[in-house]
């Protein structure tokens, strides 16, 4: 989990390392309680005896409830860009550069599944503050795919677009991602998460043929 995007969750604990871990502890430990109880009905007691943590160190790394709704969001985005970010960093040509950066989100999101869904149920939870840093970091990583589509088309691998049309493919690549997870329950039972990946990409770079120019 990135420090700078949890800033401003409190601690009392200056061991930058060791807040990271407690907290990706605390993360882990609420997705599947927050979905089973529902986040009103999950109480920090129950939180704190599914971390292995008292209560009162648990409250060392957050100060209330919705600060654990607030991690969970971020761990999310900040495993998404990790991913993806590693994925640009690999010494691919052409096509074959961006499909590993629509695997690698893919896969990012197969794991992720309950914490997404998790996201989208209870967003509109968080204080407005929050709520706009969550959307701002959905926003960070649709740019990834964007300047990742920018770039490929610089380095002459894909065909020119004009911007409205890379934007809407920045956006289609995120929300494609997103989908595994909100109708797994259906995908799951036809694809394995690799034949879905292989076919959006195959979706995706259809789109972005040469024959579309």
């Amino acid at each position: 989990m990135n420090g700078t995007d949890t800033k401003e969750v409190a601690t009392q604990i200056k061991n930058k390392e060791l807040v990271k871990e407690r907290r990706r502890q605390i993360v882990d430990a609420a997705v599947p309680l927050f979905i089973e109880r529902g986040y009103h009905k999950t109480t920090t007691r129950a939180l704190a005896k599914a971390t292995g943590l008292s209560i009162g160190s648990m409250y060392e790394y957050i100060t209330t409830k919705d600060d654990v709704l607030y991690l969970v969001c971020m761990a999310i985005h900040s495993e998404v860009e990790g991913g993806v970010k590693e994925a640009l960093g690999r010494p691919l040509k052409a096509q074959a550069a961006l499909a590993e950066v629509i695997r690698e989100y893919f896969l990012v999101c197969n794991r992720m599944s309950d914490h997404l869904l998790l996201m989208y149920q209870v967003t509109h939870f968080l204080p407005v503050k929050w709520q706009k840093k969550v959307l701002e970091a959905e926003l960070r990583i649709t740019d990834i795919f964007i300047q990742a589509i920018c770039e490929l088309q610089g380095r002459g691998a894909l065909p020119e677009l004009d911007d409205a049309t890379v934007n809407l493919m920045g956006h289609n690549i995120s929300v494609l991602g997103h989908t595994w997870a909100f109708r797994r329950w259906y995908f799951g039972k036809h694809f394995t998460i690799e034949q879905y990946i292989d076919q959006q990409t195959d979706f995706i770079m259809r789109f972005l043929a040469d024959d579309k120019e």
